[in-house]
């Protein structure tokens, strides 16, 4: 079996789903991937690819991805992929493959909502608190 890692955002909330007949939870998302590259004429260019991702491990879908992944949260995903197949109300056979997530991983990003601060927050130790004199036991 070989393992794919990528990193990239997510295209939207993930959705959790449960399963009919256990309830067990699961969680399938999107991640983008954009690489860039340099074009033969020297005019940088980009593409875009998207990963349909599932998560079949119910504690990461419900704890973690539930609680955190939101729509644009980056992260890196390792897994392995799988072809799925499904017929369409067409009555027409569809092919895709998907990540099946053996790992995940969210990256923190910065609230735009949480204040910027222009300096750093400062501490005030009082000074009898330590006393740089002392000897150092070791």
């Amino acid at each position: 079996m070989q393992t794919l890692v990528i990193e990239g955002y997510l295209a939207a909330e993930p959705s959790i789903l449960s399963a009919q007949g256990s309830g067990k939870k699961r969680a399938s998302f999107r991640v983008l991937e954009t690489t860039r590259f340099r074009k033969a004429d020297g005019t940088p260019g980009e593409r875009t690819t998207g990963f349909n991702c599932v998560c079949f491990n119910e504690a990461t879908a419900e704890k973690y991805i539930e609680a955190f992944a939101r729509k644009g949260t980056r992260v890196v995903v390792q897994g392995h992929v799988e072809n799925d197949s499904w017929t369409g109300r067409d009555n027409v056979e569809h092919y895709d493959l998907r990540l099946v997530v053996a790992d995940l991983r969210l990256k923190n990003r910065r609230d735009p909502a949480e204040p910027q601060r222009d300096h750093p927050v400062q501490v005030e130790e009082t000074a009898d608190r330590y006393d740089l004199s002392d000897d150092i036991p070791f």
